[in-house]
């Protein structure tokens, strides 16, 4: 007899998660060919694939047998920061170049802009070697055959056969308290490195409730499309957050007569070249000062709203998908 169809009444939870991931592998593989060929945004749409399988197999790791799920989540969390390099660059240049191009004329935005984008094609070229000797290396072709195998010979275990949308309701509420508890830490810590830190946590719980509740829709329905909704509303909050605190960073930086910021790995060094100006200087560490005190007003508004934006996401009928 065959399986349900994922959806239908009878779906188990086992078949419904087995479903995401072959369809997320599937992206997975689809996006190789973009992402060499430097399409935008295929890098990031990769590292969503990636981190939409790592999820999946972390929140339902209870499913599998230990080795092989653990394995590929350990390796999708590799790969995921291979392409995260590059992705973070991505979003941090696109950033700091729209909010130059908005600075007052007696800051210099064109020049301010110029520099910026050269310093972000030297960060792009130096992160994109990396990405392309992941994508053709072993363990890439590893991580690719053991996603097949699972999903050819799925390690499930006994309690995979329970039914879908009870389970689903279960571990949204689950991943809806393991969210809270990180924004009243982030709440209490205030701000600072440690509360940054403890937001950027929230941040990653609320995400992998989205994508819980995301891997729960084909069977949840409307129920589960809400509570991704909120969930990622949070998200997308502390990842403002987070932005801005990263921009401020490599500003700070930049400002000081660095290439790229101490995370980066680069040296010191200047942005010399036809669209610069010249060689960055004081004139310009004033421009990256105005843009780095809107990063810590970015910030600073971010945190203000999280108590308003997770009061949505925080109710009990939320994680009720039936």
């Amino acid at each position: 007899m065959p399986a349900p169809a994922t959806g239908a009444p009878g779906t188990t939870i086992g078949a419904a998660v087995l479903a995401r991931l072959a369809a997320q592998a599937e992206v997975l593989a689809a996006l190789d060919p973009a992402v060499r060929a430097d399409e935008p945004d295929a890098v990031h749409r990769m590292r969503v694939a990636c981190r939409r399988l790592r999820s999946a197999l972390q929140t339902h790791r209870r499913l599998f047998a230990e080795g092989p799920a653990r394995e590929l989540a350990t390796e999708l969390k590799w790969f995921g920061a291979v392409l995260g390099q590059a992705r973070d660059r991505e979003v941090l240049a696109e950033r700091l170049l729209a909010e130059a191009r908005a600075l007052p004329s007696a800051c210099r935005p064109e020049r301010t802009a110029g520099l910026l984008a050269a310093w972000s094609r030297r960060e792009a070229e130096r992160v994109r070697p990396e990405v392309l000797a992941a994508l053709d290396s072993p363990r890439r072709q590893a991580l690719a055959a053991g996603l097949a195998g699972l999903l050819a010979d799925p390690p499930l275990r006994g309690r995979a056969g329970r039914a879908a949308g009870p389970e689903f309701s279960r571990i949204a509420a689950r991943e809806q308290r393991r969210t809270a508890d990180r924004v009243r830490t982030a709440l209490a810590a205030g701000p600072g490195p440690g509360g940054d830190t403890a937001l950027h946590e929230a941040r990653k719980a609320a995400k992998r409730a989205r994508y819980a509740a995301e891997t729960a829709e084909p069977v949840a329905g409307r129920a589960a499309r809400r509570y991704a909704a909120r969930m990622k509303a949070v998200q997308e909050l502390l990842g403002e957050h987070q932005d801005a605190v990263v921009a401020a960073a490599a500003l700070r930086e930049l400002a000081a007569g660095t290439d790229g910021g101490a995370d980066a790995g680069t040296a010191k060094g200047t942005a010399k070249g036809p669209d610069t100006g010249g060689a960055p200087g004081r004139e310009d560490a004033f421009a990256y000062g105005v843009l780095y005190a809107r990063q810590l007003a970015a910030a600073s508004a971010a945190r203000e709203r999280l108590p308003e934006v997770w009061a949505r996401a925080a109710g009990r009928r939320l994680s009720r998908f039936g």
